[in-house]
C-alpha cells in the first residue's frame, strides 16, 4: 500500500503531500522535514531506496501483532529527482520498489503531457491537476492505472487542464519525451 506522496523542490518547500493514511498534523509536519532531509543529502549515484525514518515506522505499530496488520506498517521511502523536483513515495514493504520508481515516471511523464514540458512553476499554479493526474493513478493508496494514455486522458476528461500552458518561454521543464529530460536521475 502506498502511504503517501510527496513532491518538494531543491529548497525543501513541499510542492504537493497526499498521505492515504491518518497521521497527526505534528507527525506530517516532521515526517515531511525528515524525509527531505534524507533524500536531498544523498549522494548522486546512491539507490533511490530508503528505509522509512523511525518517527513514522514506530508511530504505525499497535499493540497488536497480526501478520497482516504488520503488513500495512509504512516502511519504505522511494524517490526520483526531476531538475528541480523530488517525487517521494512512502509505501509498505510489500510494494515493489522498482514498480514505485516506474510509477513516479508514469506520473511525471502524465504531468509533463498536460502542461507541455511541466515546471516546477505548473505545479504551484495548477494544483488541481497535479491532485487530479495523481488521482488517476492511485486512489485511498491502491495503484489503479499506469498506462500514461488513459491517465492524461482521464485527467483532460476532467475539464482539470490549464487552457494556456503556464510554463510558456521558461528555463527548466521536468521531463520530455523528445531528448529533453532535465532530470538528475539517481
Amino acid at each position: 500500500m502506498i502511504n503517501a506522496v510527496l513532491v518538494f523542490n531543491n529548497a525543501g518547500q513541499p510542492r504537493l503531500t497526499k498521505f492515504y493514511t491518518q497521521l497527526e498534523t505534528s507527525v506530517q509536519q516532521r515526517l515531511i522535514s525528515e524525509i527531505f532531509a534524507l533524500v536531498s543529502h544523498r549522494p548522486t549515484g546512491s539507490c533511490n531506496f530508503l528505509p522509512l525514518p523511525p518517527l513514522l515506522a514506530s508511530s504505525g505499530t499497535s499493540s497488536s501483532s497480526s501478520p497482516h496488520e504488520h503488513n500495512d506498517i509504512p516502511s519504505l521511502v522511494t524517490y526520483r529527482h526531476y531538475a528541480t523536483l523530488y517525487f517521494i513515495i512512502i509505501s509498505t514493504a510489500t510494494e515493489s520498489p522498482l514498480a514505485l520508481i516506474d510509477l513516479i515516471q508514469v506520473y511525471v511523464e502524465a504531468l509533463d503531457r498536460l502542461f507541455e514540458n511541466v515546471c516546477e512553476l505548473d505545479l504551484i499554479f495548477n494544483f488541481e491537476t497535479l491532485h487530479a493526474c495523481l488521482a488517476e493513478i492511485i486512489v485511498g493508496g491502491v495503484v489503479v492505472e499506469t498506462q500514461l494514455e488513459r491517465v492524461v486522458e482521464g485527467v483532460k476528461s476532467q475539464g482539470r487542464v490549464a487552457k494556456r500552458p503556464v510554463n510558456e518561454s521558461r528555463g527548466v521543464a521536468l521531463g520530455g519525451m523528445g531528448g529533453n529530460f532535465g532530470w538528475a536521475g539517481r
